[in-house]
């Protein structure tokens, strides 16, 4: 009878299929050693790849996070010490900056964090780029409760009514958007930028100079608060983080009609007014009765409609020019978007589809009768618009 050792070794050396011969499961987890390696191989590739090291740069969030990285391993000997086989670069064989003075500490203040005379808030986010942390702290630090809040209420829930009917809109914000009197939106919060107290017209930059205009402003919030942030902190706050509000259609009207008269060199813009209609093949717009398109141009519309055929806005079709107005000494950009907000309620809605196949909706296009258009363009030009609206039903201009 064989005993237990001989029958295990009998069964052990019997596996022809090798299903006991079990290797031991490898781990795909990286060590800390492993990640720290990695983690700095990646700056390496950086410095081999641009001829320099990473800098804050605050457009290109991989690059700061690289200069994040590298400037905490500098600030670790132990890290430095295990990544001194990989220090090919000899990126930690900096000279240290000796801080003997108050000078010295701005002197080395890489972030800019004093540029401004301001210190950023100690509980910003580690890898927040400057230029948004910066404009974030000034937007908010400087805020007060507005003592006379009542005279802006109203204009704050008028603002909010009017963009649930859709009589004014949300646009991506742009530096030509901000002016005094005119609504933003920042973080989901509406504001009213009151007036501006010009200051500066020139910046002095380590880059040069700079004509940047920069002043006070009275910036009202529909929380209760005001600011007199600087301008330049405002514009950029609403860059990061801000859409702004247009004008309701009286307002446009209210304002062209009060400065049709006073042109200055800055409104000064020559142009075209043009009404087109279409000559599309496509059953869904030939049915259409009364579609007109409304636009403006610097150049004559001959040669704006040439590739008619091929841009979305013209529907992807030849058009036929209904009529043309060659402007003088106005805003023919205003002059278009009084036309449009006038016959807001008669836009075309269209999903147009380029030879991409891109998706394009045309906002340019209204159902309404030439004769209509003709009337409208007349009483913008006498500044009467303002007592009349279009009546969408009855396709009428009729008294408010």
């Amino acid at each position: 009878m064989q005993d237990k050792d001989s029958i295990l070794d009998e069964i052990f050396n019997n596996d022809p299929f090798g299903l006991l011969h079990v290797q031991p499961k490898v781990s795909n987890a990286k060590t800390a050693d492993e990640r720290l390696s990695a983690s700095f191989e990646e700056i390496n590739e950086f410095v081999a790849s641009q001829g320099r090291e990473p800098e804050p740069n605050p457009s290109n969030i991989s690059e700061y996070q690289l200069y994040s990285r590298l400037k905490s391993l500098r600030e670790d000997p132990g890290k430095m010490a295990a990544l001194d086989q990989q220090d090919k670069y000899e990126l930690f064989k900096v000279a240290k900056k000796e801080i003997n003075s108050i000078d010295d500490i701005f002197n080395d203040d890489l972030l800019g964090i004093f540029e401004d005379g301001e210190a950023q808030s100690l509980f910003e986010f580690k890898h927040t780029p400057r230029e948004i942390a910066r404009a974030e702290a000034d937007f908010v630090a400087r805020r007060k409760p507005c003592k006379k809040f009542g005279d802006y209420e109203e204009g704050f829930k008028r603002v909010h009514q009017d963009l649930r009917e859709g009589k004014r809109k949300l646009i991506p914000f742009h530096l030509e958007l901000l002016r005094e009197n005119h609504y933003y939106v920042h973080n989901g919060v509406l504001l009213y930028l009151k007036s501006v107290k010009w200051e500066k017209q020139v910046q002095h930059f380590e880059s040069g100079v700079h004509n940047r205009p920069d002043g006070r402003t009275e910036v009202i919030f529909e929380n209760g608060t005001q600011s007199n942030m600087m301008f330049q902190s405002l514009y950029k706050a609403l860059h990061f983080q801000g859409k702004a509000v247009t004008m309701s259609a009286q307002e446009e009207l209210d304002e062209f009609s009060e400065n049709f008269n006073a042109i200055t060199e800055k409104d000064t813009e020559a142009g075209y007014i043009y009404i087109l209609s279409s000559k599309s093949r496509d059953a869904k717009i030939r049915e259409i009765r009364n579609l007109y398109k409304i636009g403006y141009s610097t150049t004559p519309v001959a040669n704006r409609i040439k590739n008619a055929a091929k841009e979305p806005t013209y529907l992807m079709a030849e058009v036929h020019i209904e009529a043309e107005y060659q402007t003088f000494n106005m805003n023919t950009q205003r002059f278009e978007q009084l036309l449009h907000n006038f016959f807001g309620a008669s836009c075309l809605n269209v999903d147009i589809y380029d030879d991409n196949l891109q998706r394009h909706m045309p906002q340019e296009w209204f159902i309404v009768p030439l004769p209509v258009i003709d009337q409208a363009i007349d009483l913008i030009i006498t500044g009467r618009i303002i007592h009349y609206k279009y009546d969408v039903q009855r396709e009428l201009i009729v008294e408010r």
